[in-house]
């Protein structure tokens, strides 16, 4: 059943990089927003007469804490009206119609097996809202391997957060790849996400739950590698951007 719509007011902006923006939105109707990690709000626009033309859905970069704020990272797309609205018309004290929480992009109840979370972009919100969880409500669970893609370093989102995330979570293990940075920097690993987590299963497979964000490129690529490493279907769970 869908949630009725609400006004939410933007609070907060930052850049996070060159063509990404960090939004926090607070819905002064809830004392509290309660989701589950990888659950997302649908934004209704003022870009469009038709209504299914001016919803755009994201997914929410913050984890459940009791309050009635959240946050949203997003990428301006060269030519989308609902990032270009976002963008230039949007500053804090905005108001923002929107709905939510929607989606199945969530948890097992019980985690029992290894996680995969395999993203691209601003794919990695739903799993820095997950991983995030687990570690403050000390969830028991195998390891977590978070493989993040993006072009270049300066592209990384949330990189020295993860990294101290790493020190605080048992068994997660944050792993960013960059398929144009140049190979003068020695320092981090290069290429796309297929090759981490096909190095990491190679030897062992272990039991595993693959969770996957991004473009559907990444995504279809993903499924078809995944698969024929020996995994069934029903182990790949996935959320698509455009």
């Amino acid at each position: 059943m869908l949630q009725p719509w609400q006004t939410g007011k933007v609070i907060r902006i930052e850049d996070a990089t060159h063509n990404t923006k960090r939004f926090w939105i607070e819905l002064p109707e809830m004392s509290s927003f309660d989701f589950k990690p990888g659950q997302f709000v649908t934004l209704d626009l003022p870009i469009h007469e038709q209504k299914n033309k001016r919803w755009r859905s994201y997914s929410i970069a913050s984890w459940p804490d009791g309050t009635n704020v959240i946050e949203l990272v997003i990428v301006l797309l060269e030519g989308g009206l609902g990032t270009t609205y976002l963008f230039n018309e949007v500053s804090v004290g905005s108001e923002l119609t929107l709905r939510g929480p929607q989606g199945v992009f969530i948890l097992p109840q019980t985690i029992e097996k290894d996680l995969f979370f395999i993203c691209t972009g601003t794919g990695i919100a739903p799993f820095r809202s997950m991983a995030h969880y687990i570690q403050l409500h000390n969830i028991p669970h195998r390891n977590i391997y978070l493989i993040f893609g993006c072009r270049l370093l300066c592209d990384n989102l949330y990189g020295p957060e993860l990294r101290e995330l790493e020190k605080k979570l048992e068994g997660f293990k944050y792993l960013p790849t960059y398929s144009r940075e140049p190979e003068t920097n020695t320092e981090v690993a290069r290429g796309y996400v297929h090759r981490i987590y096909e190095d990491l299963i190679n030897g062992s497979k272990p039991e595993a739950n693959f969770f996957l964000c991004g473009w559907k490129n990444m995504i279809d690529d993903a499924k078809r590698n995944i698969i024929s490493l020996g995994y069934d279907k029903k182990d790949i769970h996935q959320e698509l951007y455009g």
